[in-house]
């Protein structure tokens, strides 16, 4: 991938248009040799940055071709993993200072449940637009929940669920937030194939969602305000 660098003032570069259409086009080997070569440079913390933005911008490619079913749940979850090992091999040039984040979120399927492939997704596209996530697992009860909200102060909790019973769930996890003075100041997002507008009402959830980009969207908006 050498040809996909180029020198500017001594350094060497990156070509933040090319990295973003590889990760929205999942060539995985592009996009590591490119980061590999480009780790090697030793660039600044900010140039890093730079180059986590764009990949976050493939990210929502993968995330717009997923809204107009051009791509799969697959071809989500191998997005997620490029990205993962993108941040991995990007970690030693981006220090404690880039740790600058969108805003955290607590995420979990709930008790009863034991999907997760919604809520990995989910997971790495909120990660690659710039949330802390704090994954509690499958099957996760209401105390498990709020013991987690209580630990780290996230700003969303977000709550997956496959099965009908999942619903169930997520209120009792509303319920004992409310209980435990945590509701107030906690935006709480729902995701799966049972839920739906009465049924988001019903829990006490600010939003819910079947598509794990516009939930990221959401969760975005949420924090930017």
């Amino acid at each position: 991938m050498k040809e996909t660098l180029w020198n500017e003032g001594g350094k060497l570069m990156i070509d933040l248009k090319k990295l973003a259409q590889w990760i929205s086009d999942l060539d995985e080997d592009a996009v590591m040799d490119a980061l590999h070569d480009f780790v090697a440079a030793n660039p600044s913390q900010e140039e890093a940055q730079e180059v986590v933005n764009a990949c976050q911008r493939g990210m929502a490619m993968v995330g717009e071709l997923f809204e107009k079913n051009e791509y799969y749940v697959g071809d989500l979850i191998f997005s997620g993993e490029i990205l993962a090992n993108a941040l991995e091999v990007l970690k030693p040039v981006l220090g404690a200072k880039d740790a600058a984040k969108a805003g955290s979120i607590v995420l979990g399927t709930v008790e009863g449940d034991l999907h997760d492939i919604g809520k990995n997704i989910f997971k790495g596209m909120a990660e690659a637009a710039g949330f802390e996530v704090y994954d509690l697992g499958i099957d996760q009860s209401a105390g498990a929940f709020v013991a987690k909200i209580k630990e780290v102060k996230p700003a969303i909790v977000g709550m997956s669920g496959v099965l009908t019973l999942a619903l169930d769930s997520m209120k009792s996890i509303v319920v004992a937030l409310e209980e435990a003075g945590l509701r107030k100041d906690l935006k709480v997002i729902i995701g799966g194939n049972p839920v739906t507008e009465d049924a988001c009402r019903n829990i006490g959830a600010d939003a819910f969602t079947i598509n794990a980009a516009e939930g990221v969207k959401i969760c975005k908006s949420w924090v930017a305000q």
